[in-house]
């Protein structure tokens, strides 16, 4: 009686008969083909318009640029026209990055912990409110923030403004200035948190309800605690989710306008430039919206255009940032493994196997 113990497999076969075609109807429908071309020129169209508004800041900024006679990047002074036209953004650039940055450390951590109570801590009862909310912040108008934080917020946060200097004085970022202006830096960080908190919350919302069950139910099959669980699978599973909402988050707080320019203070042009972020600046929306009525001239109106294509430039930057990070990760986090086809040589070997 012979053993297949060490024999090679059989043959498999190959001539298998073809795999029947799914009937979907005829091909190249007029439907069919006025949906593909609605679809492929909407997505022409938004290429298009962003290529058009970068072709016309470009054609408005370069002679002002041409014509600048100090640093544009490096430079804090800002008097575009005449025959000595000087302008920069290093100022401009400083509070917006600043500013944004602190709105991030604020809003992500109570985003991220405001999505994980909804979805996995609170009742049913309790989360749905708790996250309709939350995303109703995102319907506020700008110019409600800005006159609440102005006239309500920002007087509280004021005996906040004087400790941290007493106690961080001594750094430039919190040194505490002369006057006990309302209109800070930090005071608008605060409000751009609050802003940007519903986008950044709904995203991370959305992607912990997505890990799945056998994740989940794993963890806690093995003894771990929820918050272990959350640790060991909800997190790393929306990694990605947050990182991208966290940078979509910011792309809104570098673009925000009549928020900032309410509540910011405009320095005096001839006092000294203060890097704290107890004290009054500009942003590069809030620059460009304060000084709509100096645009007399193409001189100095090509300085707010070439101010503001570069944040047209940040903004793009930090959004394709965001996308890249979604599209070379999975929900999880993690890029997917390539699987590596079995050869016949594998085929022999599991045959060769006991």
């Amino acid at each position: 009686m012979s053993s297949t113990y060490g024999t090679a497999p059989p043959d498999r076969p190959t001539d298998r008969p073809p795999a029947k075609k799914l009937d979907l109807g005829p091909v190249g429908h007029l439907g069919d083909r006025l949906f593909a071309g609605l679809a492929r020129g909407s997505g022409g169209l938004v290429v298009l318009i962003v290529a058009f508004v970068g072709i016309f800041l470009l054609a408005l900024a370069i002679p002002a640029l041409a014509d600048d006679k100090s640093s544009f990047l490096f430079s804090r002074i800002w008097e575009p026209g005449g025959a000595q036209s000087k302008f920069g953004i290093a100022a401009l650039f400083y509070t917006t990055l600043i500013s944004s940055v602190i709105a991030m450390l604020i809003a992500v951590p109570i985003a991220v912990g405001v999505a994980l109570f909804t979805t996995y801590y609170a009742p049913k009862r309790l989360a749905t409110p708790v996250a309709h909310a939350v995303d109703l912040l995102a319907a506020v108008p700008s110019i409600i923030y800005g006159l609440w934080g102005i006239l309500f917020f920002a007087p509280i946060l004021r005996p906040v403004i004087d400790r941290l200097a007493d106690a961080l004085g001594w750094l430039p970022l919190f040194k505490k200035p002369a006057s006990e202006d309302l209109g800070v830096v930090f005071t608008a960080s605060v409000v751009l948190a609050i802003m940007i908190l519903p986008v950044v919350t709904a995203i991370s919302r959305e992607i912990f309800a997505q890990t799945p069950v056998t994740h989940r139910e794993g963890a806690l099959a093995l003894g771990a605690t929820r918050w272990e669980m959350i640790r060991m699978a909800v997190l790393p599973y929306g990694r990605s989710g947050v990182v991208s909402a966290s940078m979509l988050g910011l792309g809104r707080a570098l673009g925000e306008t009549i928020a900032v320019l309410i509540i910011l203070s405009v320095p005096n042009g001839n006092d000294p430039w203060n890097s704290s972020i107890f004290a009054g600046g500009e942003t590069f929306a809030s620059k460009i919206a304060n000084n709509a009525a100096e645009f007399d001239s193409p001189e100095k109106t090509g300085a707010y255009i070439a101010a503001g294509l570069v944040l047209f430039v940040v903004t793009f930057l930090v959004n394709s940032a965001a996308r890249i990070i979604v599209a070379r990760s999975t929900p999880g986090g993690k890029r997917p493994r390539k699987v590596r086809r079995v050869g016949d040589s594998d085929r022999a070997l599991e045959g060769a196997t006991p």
